[in-house]
């Protein structure tokens, strides 16, 4: 997983071996790791190939439009992109370690739920793109972190998924593992933890999921690649 990002001018990788599949994918993206979470959970054997975001190897735009990463490639050379269409086709493939709920009505408002954090994510991504926090984009966050924690609070079980992470869980993990960037904007715009308590727990209960622990990294990694980033040379080989 923490294998040398390839740039221009790398070897195209050799077709994909019979029932496996290859995850074309990069190291500190969030949405790549959505599906490396689902991969994981579900014990899906798979392959990785890292992609540099910013010197993408040609061949890269043979397997998805404008080259994007995540990519799944599968053993018949047919390939996916998007991290909600590839979760949701390895959950409905795979039938083992089921992370949509069984119920309709539940996985409907769970994706409900999930269209609800885009929200969040896109107040994140803004804030990462000014190299500040502007208010707006605080009460974005806030007010959208406070729904989870009410629906937290209603759930039977430490997770959204009850007894045990679904797809919900793995859906959002990615950007509440790096909430704690939020710091280096100042003392001001570090979560309130006594506010979000439910989620507080839910953090540290996701932290020991066997899953979450094969591509979790720490907040001060986030920060010192979110660092790179923003110095304009973002180093997605940071833990090789």
């Amino acid at each position: 997983m923490n294998s040398k990002h390839l740039t221009k001018g790398s070897r195209k990788p050799s077709p994909v071996r019979r029932g496996k599949l290859r995850l074309y994918s990069n190291r500190f993206c969030p949405y790549c790791q959505r599906v490396i979470l689902v991969l994981d959970a579900k014990r899906i054997p798979y392959e990785v190939v890292n992609i540099n975001l910013v010197n993408k190897p040609d061949w890269m735009f043979d397997k998805s439009p404008m080259g994007k990463v995540p990519a799944l490639e599968l053993d018949n050379g047919e390939v996916l992109y998007e991290s909600l269409i590839i979760a949701d086709y390895l959950d409905d493939k795979y039938n083992a370690h089921r992370l949509h709920a069984k119920d309709p009505l539940q996985k409907a408002k769970d994706q409900l739920l999930l269209k609800q954090f885009t929200k969040i994510i896109n107040a994140l991504l803004k804030t990462v793109s000014l190299g500040r926090i502007e208010h707006d984009e605080a009460q974005v966050i806030s007010e959208g972190l406070a729904i989870f924690e009410r629906e937290l609070t209603d759930r039977p079980g430490p997770f959204f998924g009850g007894s045990r992470p679904g797809m919900l869980d793995y859906m959002i993990w990615p950007w509440c593992e790096r909430s704690d960037v939020l710091k280096i904007y100042g003392k001001d715009y570090i979560l309130k933890k006594e506010k979000y308590k439910q989620l507080m727990e839910w953090r540290k209960v996701m932290v020991e999921d066997e899953a979450v622990k094969k591509s979790w990294c720490s907040a001060n990694t986030h920060i010192k690649y979110l660092q790179s980033s923003r110095a304009g040379v973002p180093n997605y080989d940071l833990l090789i």
